[in-house]
């Protein structure tokens, strides 16, 4: 099990790598888009420059993620990279959003008869090493990502992922643009439109988790069974109820009253009680937060 400082520094030295790369790569493409005439390489160098901005987001928020619990923050600091998720689920869907618009623009205006600007070869040479490196850097991203069980590293490997997966409907658009004649141009703005739909549904699946732990969703239905079984199992619990959970972070969060038998000492029956969060933080991971309150277990009346 690594640290929470190795955890905070691999997290910050891929994230890191990922801003120096898509410094460079916006950079490129913006210029190649302006002097190869390409909206869609245009539009592919602003998504790009989205990242650099997601990138600054994640790189702070998960220095604080992985911060110990204190005295303002009881339950420690995981939602600050929650957070951070949700915010590039945003920004994913506005660059979504951005692209889709100007795609829209180019291609009334090639319906109404205007004739749009036929891309330049420096357009389609950067949309190819764009596909190359911001897939490698998915790759990258996403593996240290799960090392560390990171969501904000992971969201940031998708926000890469749609990088490249933009960059490989701009390579189509623009290739097509070139080689099929001055009809088939529409192919720019359209694969740029094609690109944004599935830039929408990453977004969706990235911000959807995030958005339900900041409103204190409860876990899936099959963690909260998992969580009823473990503490069903437990010697010593007759009985629980009034259970709750939620994510704080990556971390669960699990509060419950057990019921033990009433003629039991007060230290047996913490024993109970620590049993029960031994076995949920053995399941869950030794970072959970486990509340038990116990109560004791009386005969229901008959009739």
């Amino acid at each position: 099990m690594m640290s929470d400082v190795s955890m905070a520094q691999k997290a910050h030295r891929v994230t890191l790598a990922g801003m120096l790369i898509n410094l460079v790569l916006s950079a490129s493409k913006i210029l190649a888009g302006i002097a190869g005439r390409s909206s869609a390489m245009l539009a592919d160098g602003l998504h790009s420059m989205s990242d650099l901005v997601t990138d600054v987001i994640v790189l702070f928020s998960v220095r604080i993620a992985f911060k110990e619990r204190d005295q303002t923050h009881h339950y420690g600091h995981g939602k600050y990279e929650t957070f951070a998720t949700m915010i590039v689920s945003f920004a994913l869907a506005l660059v979504a959003g951005g692209i889709l618009f100007n795609g829209l623009l180019s291609v009334a205006a090639a319906l109404q008869g205007k004739l749009l600007p036929k891309p330049g070869f420096v357009a389609l040479i950067a949309a190819l090493v764009s596909m190359l490196v911001k897939e490698l850097l998915f790759r990258y991203t996403i593996a240290e990502g799960k090392k560390i069980q990171s969501t904000a590293i992971i969201a940031n490997a998708w926000h890469h992922r749609s990088d490249a997966l933009s960059s490989i409907g701009t390579t189509i658009g623009i290739a097509g643009a070139i080689m099929l004649g001055e009809t088939w141009r529409i192919l720019d703005p359209l694969a740029g439109m094609v690109i944004s739909i599935f830039i929408f549904k990453i977004a969706w699946q990235l911000g959807g988790p995030s958005i339900r732990q900041l409103l204190e969703a409860a876990p899936p239905v099959k963690v909260r069974e998992e969580i009823e079984n473990i503490i069903s199992a437990t010697a010593g619990v007759m009985y629980f109820h009034n259970l709750k959970s939620r994510y704080v972070g990556k971390s669960l969060a699990i509060e419950v009253h057990i019921k033990v038998e009433k003629s039991l000492s007060v230290e047996v029956s913490h024993n109970i009680a620590t049993a029960v969060e031994v076995s949920l933080r053995q399941r869950f991971g030794m970072d959970t937060h486990v509340g038990v309150h116990v109560e004791p277990y009386f005969e229901p009346s008959a009739g």
